[in-house]
């Protein structure tokens, strides 16, 4: 069987694969990006797209013998699964690798803006006025974001995390991941759901003991008492036009002033235009984001904002997770080859 790559990645996680006969085919990146422009894809029975990369109906059209889609990444509102649903293509996703880094980035970035790391290290670089650096001759890239800065006992103070309320929105793998990084480091955990967690739902035994231990202390709240009541607010449910903008004005405006959001799911849950308007006003502290509205664009309002962390929609990107993840698109073919559906992370 063929199978048609998007993007060039790790190729030690694709081994099984290529041991066991498949062709693989990939795209340079000066190649297209629609298969009807690359003739090989449209012998192929199998395509792996990244979360970033677009499959409209109009790629699917043009690939008559796919079968499966492996997405490499568990969000996938980057394919037309309607296109799918019609023409019978299985679409499977890799949510377990994307777990751990994903957490893992929430609550530094949750690190980073409370305790104001990125902004004191633009600060420093710039080395603009304390009298015991010698002036550069070079001027800061960004003037808008450097500021004077100075030693002493109460000067560049920030807010600590221990003793905060963290509130999670999406309280899956994602979300039960940070909540355990946030407990271990003395802050109380709520959280809004579609429903309270279940310890006795999950499957994985691996995790039951510290899952155990976040059904204990997190607390389930409705979703406005939690917008009140946090002092950071992450954002960690997957995308559904149900939730588009969860996050808006009225949302924004129900937050302390001392909290901040933090958003490593989806740039269409937030409003980023009220976002800016409350981050400048004062309405909530700060925020820290790895996704965008209209990514791969930026605000250039965000970009000019002192009180905000920015990251390049990075949560996996650790060269552990990507190989994991490559390696779980790998089983995701085999059991789909195989008839082993119950081995599958199934989409649709």
């Amino acid at each position: 069987m063929k199978i048609a790559f998007t993007t060039e990645l790790p190729k030690e996680g694709f081994r099984r694969l290529v041991e066991q006969g498949f062709e693989l085919l990939s795209v340079s990146p000066n190649d297209g990006v629609c298969a009807s422009l690359n003739e090989a894809w449209k012998e192929a029975e199998i395509l792996v797209c990244t979360f970033d990369y677009k499959v409209p109906r109009e790629l699917i059209a043009s690939m008559p013998r796919l079968q499966l889609i492996a997405n490499f990444g568990a969000g996938f509102n980057n394919i037309d699964l309607d296109a799918c649903r019609e023409r019978g293509i299985r679409v499977t996703n890799t949510p377990q690798p994307v777990v751990e880094p994903t957490a893992e980035l929430a609550f530094a970035l949750m690190i980073n803006v409370a305790r104001r790391v990125s902004e004191f290290d633009r600060a420093m670089r710039c080395q603009i006025s304390d009298v015991r650096f010698q002036k550069s001759d070079d001027r800061c890239q960004n003037e808008e974001l450097c500021h004077p800065i100075e030693f002493g006992v109460m000067r560049n103070l920030s807010h600590s995390l221990y003793g905060k309320t963290l509130g999670i929105i999406g309280m899956g793998r994602i979300g039960q991941a940070l909540a355990r990084r946030a407990l271990a480091s003395g802050m109380k955990v709520i959280y809004h759901n579609r429903k309270p967690i279940d310890v006795r739902r999950n499957d994985e035994p691996c995790t039951k003991s510290w899952q155990q231990m976040v059904v204990e202390q997190a607390q389930y709240v409705d979703f406005q008492s939690l917008l009140q009541d946090s002092d950071f607010v992450s954002l960690n449910l997957p995308y559904t036009p149900e939730v588009h903008h969860i996050i808006g004005k009225p949302e924004l405006g129900m937050m302390k002033r001392s909290a901040y959001l933090i958003n490593t799911a989806r740039g269409a849950h937030v409003d980023e235009q009220a976002l800016v308007e409350a981050l400048q006003s004062g309405i909530i502290a700060g925020a820290a984001m790895d996704v965008y509205e209209h990514e791969p664009a930026i605000s250039s309002a965000l970009l000019g904002l002192q009180n905000v962390v920015l990251s390049p929609h990075t949560g996996t990107g650790t060269w552990e997770g990507r190989i994991a993840m490559c390696e779980n698109v790998t089983d995701n073919i085999l059991a789909f080859v195989q008839n082993r559906p119950n081995e599958m992370n199934i989409v649709i």
